[in-house]
């Protein structure tokens, strides 16, 4: 079933990946006055590219469920950072960015690691901490979820210009990074949290899962769009992706029981494999190539 559940989540991550090349630069040509504001989606639902890759993204959703009722969050989370390979691929392909040793070295990580995890995984579990536990963890992560809303007086009037003010947007731009990193963390543990209500039929419970899995999404989703606004894609991407990976699978031992001490060298070879495909991840998400074709979607309108 792990086995199925990789492949799941390789789908998943070549449909996320996709609609990242196809949509995530639009929002440059939004005013900065529209970040952290529902108002950035409302003026990007009107670009048709933007709102068909949005929805190509969302396919992928189901396909990290059918993932997550087949392996551990350990496993699905690495595997959803393989797309960034097809970015690199299309890239090379269609914009003749040609791959070098970082590239190289960067995929290589990336299968390795995955293979890694793979083969050291965890039993799936279905089995949840205490309410109070996991109030305690999904807080941790909600604090820099709402971080840069709620700063979002200041974050409204800074510019890109002029000594405290660069610190300020600079400070800004990786608050909002980590927003969206830790966002659509949350939609990972949330969808989790969902197969297993749903396969315990706990339907109530797995529809108020549903609910804050679909808000983290947004905001997240806004936090992404924002981050996009002042900073290229090569600078986004590798700290968003490596974020959405780490803290799941770091709070799943917590959160779910995934007892880590029972894989080989008691955890040893997962641990080494999990920091193996992050490494790969940021190498590849901060890529030229990958950077290229990502700002290729916006160029194309």
């Amino acid at each position: 079933m792990t086995g199925l559940g990789i492949v799941a989540a390789v789908g998943a991550s070549l449909l996320y990946n996709t609609s990242i090349a196809l949509q995530a630069l639009e929002a440059r040509g939004v005013p900065h006055e529209h970040s952290l504001r529902v108002s950035l989606l409302g003026r990007l639902v009107r670009n048709r590219r933007w709102l068909g890759a949005t929805a190509l993204g969302l396919v992928g959703w189901p396909l990290e469920i059918a993932a997550l009722l087949m392996a551990p969050l350990t496993v699905v989370q690495p595997c959803l950072a393989s797309g960034l390979i097809l970015l690199l691929w299309l890239g090379a392909t269609r914009l003749g960015e040609r791959p070098g040793r970082r590239e190289a070295v960067a995929v290589a990580a990336i299968v390795l690691g995955v293979a890694g995890i793979a083969l050291a995984a965890p039993e799936r579990t279905t089995e949840h901490a205490s309410a109070g536990t996991i109030a305690l963890a999904l807080a941790l992560v909600a604090i820099p979820i709402a971080a840069p809303y709620a700063l979002r007086s200041r974050v409204a009037g800074s510019t890109p210009s002029g000594g405290f003010k660069v610190q300020w947007a600079s400070a800004v731009g990786t608050l909002m990074v980590l927003s969206a990193g830790c966002g659509y963390a949350w939609t990972a543990i949330a969808s989790k949290l969902l197969t297993d209500e749903l396969a315990a039929g706990a339907l109530l419970v797995g529809v108020v899962w549903l609910a804050t899995a679909f808000a983290s999404e947004g905001l997240a989703l806004i936090s992404e769009m924002s981050a996009l606004q002042r900073r290229p894609a090569t600078h986004v991407a590798p700290t968003m992706f490596a974020v959405q990976v780490l803290v799941p699978v770091l709070l799943a031992p917590l959160i779910f029981g995934e007892s880590w001490g029972d894989t080989p060298l008691g955890g040893a070879v997962l641990l080494a494999s999990m920091a193996v495909a992050v490494a790969g991840t940021v190498l590849l998400a901060g890529s030229s190539a990958v950077g290229a074709m990502i700002e290729q979607a916006r160029e194309q309108d």
